[in-house]
């Protein structure tokens, strides 16, 4: 894991890239480190903890993949073909629809840790790095970027790992509290966007593995939130 958190996070670890391709099956495991600053601001349930959790949030993580979405939004809301959307998707000047996408993502995330257990965050950045797994083991690439550089290396033999280890992260919390199972909100978010990302553009580049990042975390979050709202 260690060679995967210097492209994950932006914590001072030193990795190695070749490594990190052959590694990918414990991006799950990277979410105990992108979630331990944020929980812990949770846990203490300071004032406006909320907004401070999602601050340490995108402090450990950066904002490549908030980027990524906005990007990845204005190349879905473009009107034409599919060269057209990737031309709109790879535009450096960032649209409506991606502003509109960020704000919504954060807007879904700083409201609903409100409402969810000081666990949530951690339930919805594994459900985050769980998603991105998936969306590299697509291996459809859309250029030749860092995300397709990744999905060379991602076979059955990973993916299985790497299932294997998301799971076994979540059951415990589930059994302890079965109301963590609606965390599942995230993955299927994140399969729905792959789906509309292969759709639109063909591929999958690191604009569109930022959005399935992003959006599966969001939707994760809100998933918690409907069923403990309802309980």
């Amino acid at each position: 894991m260690k060679n995967l958190v210097p492209f994950f996070t932006r914590l001072p670890v030193r990795g190695d890239f070749e490594k990190a391709r052959g590694e990918l099956w414990a991006l799950p495991l990277v979410a105990l480190l992108s979630s331990a600053l944020p929980t812990a601001v949770l846990y203490l349930n300071l004032p406006l903890g909320n907004v401070l959790a999602l601050l340490a949030l995108y402090f450990t993580i950066g904002l490549l993949h908030l980027d990524g979405l906005a990007d990845w939004a204005d190349g879905i809301m473009a009107k034409g073909d599919r060269e057209r959307k990737i031309k709109a998707m790879k535009d450096l000047n960032t649209g409506i629809a991606g502003v509109f996408a960020v704000v919504m993502v954060l807007f879904l995330q700083v409201y609903s840790l409100q409402l969810v257990p000081f666990y949530a965050l951690f339930l919805a950045e594994l459900n985050s790095k769980f998603a991105m797994l998936l969306a590299l083991a697509t291996k459809k690439p859309l250029g030749q970027g860092l995300g397709a550089y990744f999905m060379e290396r991602v076979n059955r033999k990973q993916l299985v790992l790497g299932t294997a280890l998301y799971f076994l992260l979540l059951i415990p919390i589930a059994y302890t509290e079965p109301r963590s199972l609606a965390s599942l909100t995230g993955p299927l978010t994140g399969a729905y966007v792959i789906h509309i990302s292969l759709k639109n553009f063909g591929g999958l580049n690191g604009d569109c593995i930022g959005a399935v990042a992003e959006i599966t975390r969001a939707g994760a979050l809100l998933g918690i939130v409907v069923v403990w709202q309802m309980s």
